[in-house]
């Protein structure tokens, strides 16, 4: 029953195969000239995000052994399902020559290898996930911003002044509208393969803060002359508040591994030889290392340096006062590393929508631009980046609440996309029947 069960998903997959529109012409005019490093920079600036700066918060929820293991865990997770992923984009004849499709977003892989049904699913998932880290991005910007300003009152007024607190309470919208003002002019990049340039600098802009948050929770750490926290995190008056707080914090940490959601757009500007899926399996492996390592080192120090009095947001939640600059450095770095990662979560979400409609959203059309004279412009992905960006800007000025929508983003989409579709994939392509070795 197991060979007839495997040899019935061989036949389905060859004849979605046969059926792809794998276009020879289309697939010439596309120059891969993406390297393990330009991966790396990618995935980088797709991970070392605004999850991050919740992580001293999540590890403070779930103490000194389950915070660490638990980003061990998802670190791990990360991996396995990152390398079966990776598999999944070429798709061969069962004689591993002849036909050969390359699948260039999560959502076309899932199609060929589960089906249409499968595809609706993962589309909705995709969505909900892109465009959430879309909000978020938004949200921590602004708050990045803001920190600034009150930084410079801190240091002026003194610390802890109630001026500087209340400093800017409306003024998160204004940071949101300018955030979303350079999304629209970087969204106008037409594709993942136009965008290394941008990765590489986002990629910089996140090691750097990085550091600077590592080292503030070292120094602090070490000015107070004790490793504060406790083996089971903080302590609360009720379970129920306990179980909600440490199922938060467990989303916040899934939530900071969410790469998967763009894997197969980054593996598909990789030349080759050697395969994709080998370099893809390399950068994955090299940068879940770099990232792990900042991750336990921003995590661990901010708990270390704060206990129970660990903020939401490591480096806006003022913990740290001086160096003022370093604060100001540090957040400034944190909108720059945003401007590109806002694009690698949002370019799949242009693909997406651009292949949706087909033939509509490639068509080039000459119009007047004021001051620039008769230029070429794809009207539809002008107006529909367009107001992707705003809406996504508007939710985010309706929902301003970083840390639960960390959260809820995380918990919604890390079992099917990080679990679920990969390893399912993975079967098919492997072409393992249900119940056997």
């Amino acid at each position: 029953m197991g060979e007839e069960e495997g040899d019935r998903r061989s036949e389905a997959l060859l004849e979605k195969l046969s059926e792809s529109s794998y276009n020879p012409s289309e697939e010439r005019q596309v120059q891969r000239t993406g390297t393990v490093w330009t991966a790396m920079a990618h995935i980088i600036t797709a991970v070392i995000g605004s999850g991050v700066l919740s992580l001293a918060w999540s590890v403070a929820q779930l103490g000194w052994v389950g915070g660490p293991a638990a980003i061990v865990f998802f670190a791990g997770v990360t991996v396995v399902q990152s390398s079966l992923l990776a598999d999944c984009y070429i798709s061969r004849d069962a004689d591993g020559h002849g036909v050969v499709v390359r699948n260039k977003s999560y959502v076309q892989a899932v199609r060929l290898y589960l089906g249409e049904k499968s595809r609706l699913f993962c589309g909705f998932f995709l969505s909900i996930s892109l465009f959430g880290s879309s909000v978020v991005y938004t949200l921590t910007s602004a708050t990045s911003m803001r920190a600034i300003q009150k930084a410079n009152c801190y240091h002026t007024e003194g610390h802890g002044a109630a001026a500087c607190s209340a400093a800017g309470g409306g003024s998160d919208v204004y940071y949101m509208v300018l955030f979303a003002l350079a999304q629209m002019v970087l969204s106008l990049i037409p594709d993942f393969h136009n965008m290394a340039w941008l990765s590489v600098f986002a990629a910089v802009m996140s090691f750097s803060y990085s550091f600077i948050g590592f080292g503030l929770g070292a120094a602090k750490v070490i000015e107070n002359g004790v490793i504060k926290g406790a083996t089971r995190g903080i302590a609360l008056a009720s379970p129920t508040q306990k179980v909600w707080r440490v199922a938060q914090a467990l989303g916040d940490i899934a939530f900071a591994y969410p790469y998967s959601l763009v894997l197969l757009e980054i593996e598909d500007t990789l030349r080759s030889p050697p395969a994709e899926s080998e370099i893809m399996k390399t950068a994955s492996r090299a940068s879940i290392v770099v990232t792990t390592f900042f991750y336990l080192g921003c995590g661990c120090f901010g708990y270390a340096a704060f206990g129970d009095a660990t903020p939401g947001n490591l480096l806006t939640g003022f913990g740290f006062y001086e160096p003022y600059w370093l604060i100001d450095l540090a957040n400034l770095c944190v909108v720059l590393h945003l401007l590109g990662g806002y694009q690698v979560y949002s370019q799949p979400a242009f693909a997406l929508a651009e292949r949706w409609f087909g033939t509509e959203a490639s068509t080039i059309d000459v119009v007047e631009v004021p001051l620039l004279g008769r230029r070429r412009v794809n009207v539809f992905r002008l107006c529909y980046r367009t107001a992707y960006v705003a809406a996504a800007t508007a939710v985010a000025v309706w929902f301003p609440y970083f840390n639960q929508v960390v959260g809820l983003i995380g918990a919604f989409s890390f079992w099917p996309l990080a679990i679920h579709f990969p390893v399912e994939m993975y079967l098919a392509q492997a072409k393992v029947a249900p119940w056997t070795a």
